[in-house]
C-alpha cells in the first residue's frame, strides 16, 4: 500500500471512536473550569458590590478606594498576560481560530490559570468584558493537551481544540446547542462530520457537569411572548437593518480602541490600570452599569429598564465594551454585545410602539431579537446567535422574527464591505506577530 492510500476502514473507525471518547472527557473537564469560572465571577461581582455600598459610606475615601482598587485588578490583570502568557490576551477567540487554522502553535499549558484568575480580577473589577472568551479558550487549551497526551494525529488534535472550544461557549451561557454550532459556523466554518461529533459529544458532557455545579436555571428569564402578525414583521426587518450600522459601528470601535491602546507610549499594565480607574468611578456612581452586562441585559428582557435613562445607559455600555476590551486583560465580546443588542431592541420597540399604537409585538419582544441581531451583525454567525439566545431565554416564539432581523443585520454589512470582528482581530494578531518576527530579524 502507497503512501497516498487511505487507513483501513477499522483504524478509521477506532480513530473516531477515541476521538469521540476524549471529547467527552475533554468537555467533562471543560465543564468543571467553566462552572468555576462562572462561580468565582458570581462571587467577585458580589464583593465589588458590596465594597462599593460600603465605600459611600465615606463618600471621598471610599471614591478612592474604589478607583485604586479597580485600578489596581486591571493592573495585575494586564500584568499577567505580558508576563506570563501573552496568548491570553482578550477574547481568545481569534487566538484560537488562528491555532485551528496552523497560523499559531498552541499556547502552552499556562494560559489556562492566567485566564481565569485574570479572567475574574478583570471582569470581577467592573471591566465590561465576556466571560465567554475565557471559558472558549480555556477549553481549547485543556482539549489540545488531552488530544496531546493520548496521541492523537494533528487531524483529530484540531477537531478536540474545536469541540473543546464549543463546550467553554456551552458553559458560559448554559448554551450546548449554541457552543456546537459556533464551532461549525464561527472556528472551521465548515461541515465535517468529526468535528461534528466531536463537537456535539464534548458540549454534552460539559454541561451535565456545568448543571451539575450550578444547576439548570435559564441564564435570562423571559415572559410567555406570542408569534405576531405578518403586519407587525415589517419592524423586526426595519430592527435588523439599523443594528447592521450599530454593529459596523462598534466592531470599528473596538479596532479603534485597540489601534489607539497600542499608540500609547506607556506599558500595558499603566495604560490597564488608567482604564480601570475610570471603570472604578463609574462603578462607584452606578454601579449596576459595569462588569459583563447581564443584570442591564435581564431588565431589558423584563421590560423593566428606565426607557428615559436608557439612551444614556446604552452610550455609555457602547463606550465601555471596547475600552474595556483595550485593556488587554482577559475577557469576551459576547455579553456586552447582547446586553447592547437587549436595549437597543428595547428601545426600538418602545419607539415604534409610541408612534404606531396598533403594533401587537410588544417592546420585549424586540429587545430579545435585538440581542440576535446584533450578535450577528457584529460576529456574522447568525445560527449561533439565534440558538445563544433561544437556549438562554428558553424563548423560541420569535423564530421566525430573528430569522428576519439577523438576515438585514448581517447584509448591511456585508454590503459595505465591513468584515466579521473576529476576522479583523485574527487579521490583527497576525500583523503584530509578522512585525515582531520582522523586528527580531532585524
Amino acid at each position: 500500500m502507497d503512501g497516498t492510500d487511505p487507513p483501513p476502514k477499522a483504524d478509521r473507525e477506532g480513530s473516531r471512536m477515541a476521538l469521540t471518547l476524549l471529547a467527552l472527557l475533554a468537555g467533562a473537564v471543560t465543564g468543571v473550569i467553566g462552572a468555576a469560572f462562572r462561580a468565582s465571577l458570581e462571587a467577585a461581582d458580589r464583593l465589588r458590590n458590596a465594597i462599593i455600598s460600603a465605600s459611600h459610606g465615606w463618600p471621598g475615601p471610599g471614591f478612592l478606594l474604589v478607583v485604586m482598587g479597580c485600578a489596581a485588578a486591571a493592573f495585575v490583570a494586564a500584568w499577567m498576560v505580558r508576563r506570563f502568557s501573552p496568548q491570553a490576551s482578550g477574547s481568545g477567540i481569534p487566538q484560537v481560530e488562528t491555532v485551528l487554522r496552523d497560523d499559531f502553535p498552541a499556547a502552552p499549558f499556562v494560559l489556562a490559570p492566567v485566564k481565569f484568575v485574570g479572567g475574574v480580577i478583570a471582569i470581577g473589577s467592573g471591566l465590561a468584558l465576556g466571560r465567554e472568551g475565557p471559558t472558549v479558550q480555556m477549553g481549547a487549551s485543556v482539549a489540545v493537551r488531552i488530544g496531546r497526551a493520548f496521541r492523537l494525529s494533528s487531524e483529530d488534535c484540531r477537531a478536540l481544540l474545536a469541540a473543546g472550544a464549543g463546550a467553554g461557549l456551552a458553559t458560559a451561557f448554559n448554551a450546548p446547542l449554541a457552543g456546537a454550532a459556533f464551532v461549525l459556523e464561527e472556528l472551521v466554518r465548515s461541515f465535517d462530520q468529526r468535528i461534528v461529533i466531536a463537537g456535539l459529544a464534548a458540549a454534552a458532557t460539559a454541561i451535565d457537569v456545568m448543571r451539575a455545579f450550578l444547576g439548570d436555571a435559564l441564564d435570562f428569564h423571559v415572559a410567555p411572548l406570542s408569534d405576531v402578525t405578518a403586519e407587525s414583521r415589517i419592524f423586526f426587518f426595519a430592527l435588523g437593518a439599523l443594528l447592521g450600522f450599530v454593529g459596523i459601528a462598534y466592531n470599528r470601535a473596538v479596532l479603534r480602541a485597540l489601534a489607539t491602546a497600542e499608540r500609547l507610549p506607556i506599558p500595558i499594565e499603566v495604560r490597564a490600570a488608567l482604564i480601570g480607574a475610570a471603570v472604578g468611578a463609574i462603578a462607584w456612581g452606578w454601579p449596576g452599569l459595569v462588569g459583563g452586562g447581564d443584570p442591564l441585559t435581564q431588565s431589558a428582557l423584563a421590560g423593566t429598564a428606565d426607557l428615559a435613562f436608557l439612551p444614556t445607559i446604552f452610550l455609555v455600555r457602547f463606550a465601555l465594551g471596547p475600552v474595556s476590551y483595550a485593556t488587554g486583560a482577559p475577557g469576551g465580546l459576547f455579553a456586552p454585545l447582547l446586553t447592547l443588542g437587549a436595549q437597543f431592541g428595547l428601545m426600538f420597540g418602545a419607539a415604534c410602539h409610541s408612534v404606531f399604537p396598533w403594533l401587537d409585538a410588544p417592546p420585549v419582544s424586540f429587545a430579545l431579537v435585538g440581542m440576535a441581531a446584533f450578535f450577528s451583525a457584529t460576529v456574522r454567525a447568525p445560527l449561533t446567535g439565534m440558538i445563544l439566545v433561544s437556549e438562554m431565554t428558553g424563548n423560541v416564539s420569535l423564530l421566525p422574527q430573528m430569522l428576519g432581523a439577523c438576515a438585514l443585520a448581517m447584509l448591511v454589512p456585508k454590503l459595505l464591505g465591513e468584515a466579521p470582528i473576529y476576522d479583523s482581530l485574527r487579521e490583527g494578531l497576525l500583523r503584530r506577530a509578522r512585525r515582531a518576527d520582522a523586528g527580531r530579524e532585524g
